[in-house]
């Protein structure tokens, strides 16, 4: 049995030690958070700006946010995600063809959000981390015409590099309503993931073609 002589020290120790291993996890937090909100303030400004210059057409200011996107969003998480239950139920060539189009959908999708601000400015309002490999960044943007806009991303830092897996726009999270649109499409086509990926080129062909 232990005495409470020998419990004292063990317990000075634990507490020391779980103080000491606790640090670096926080440090690594912190250190994420300040990354993202670094991350996110370039992303945003660029991206609104991009979306506003009126001094080059459409179609070359969609190239350049597709490239930001590309660069700034972790795709193959996010792809995955909004397929939810049915991506294992897919096969490797559906999934292949899925992400490609996933990827074109939400190009269009948050470019055509990014447009409608019509430039204004974009600003940081708050920060926080989840755990020592997510982070959250608050942030409004002020078009110039129309009322502020808040918009909210969660990042993820994956094998040293940051990367976008969510957008909340106005409180309305982009990936669960994808997720969401995409089991009713596939449930209304019964289960059958080819005409779900049918449907999804449609759309986005759709969106290719608005003005």
């Amino acid at each position: 049995m232990m005495t409470r002589g020998r419990l004292f020290p063990l317990c000075l120790i634990l507490v020391l030690s779980g103080g000491l291993f606790g640090l670096p996890a926080q440090a690594q937090a912190d250190d994420v958070t300040s990354q993202a909100v670094a991350f996110v303030d370039a992303l945003g400004k660029e991206a609104v700006a991009t979306m506003a210059d009126r001094t080059i057409t459409r179609t070359v200011r969609i190239d350049r946010f597709r490239t930001l996107f590309h660069r700034n969003f972790d795709i193959p998480s996010l792809a995955r995600f909004a397929l939810g239950r049915y991506w294992p139920l897919a096969t490797p060539a559906q999934q292949q063809t899925y992400i490609g189009l996933f990827d074109e959908m939400v190009v269009w999708s948050y470019a055509s959000h990014f447009e409608s601000y019509g430039g204004g400015t974009f600003h940081i309002t708050a920060s926080r981390s989840d755990s020592e490999h997510d982070a959250f960044v608050t942030t409004v943007v002020t078009p110039n015409a129309g009322p502020p806009v808040n918009v909210d991303w969660r990042l993820r830092a994956r094998d040293g590099h940051l990367g976008i897996i969510d957008v909340v726009i106005e409180g309305v999270s982009m990936s669960l309503s994808e997720r969401q649109e995409f089991a009713s499409v596939i449930q209304g086509k019964g289960g059958n993931i080819d005409a779900f990926l049918q449907a999804l080129l449609d759309k986005v062909a759709a969106m290719a073609a608005a003005p």
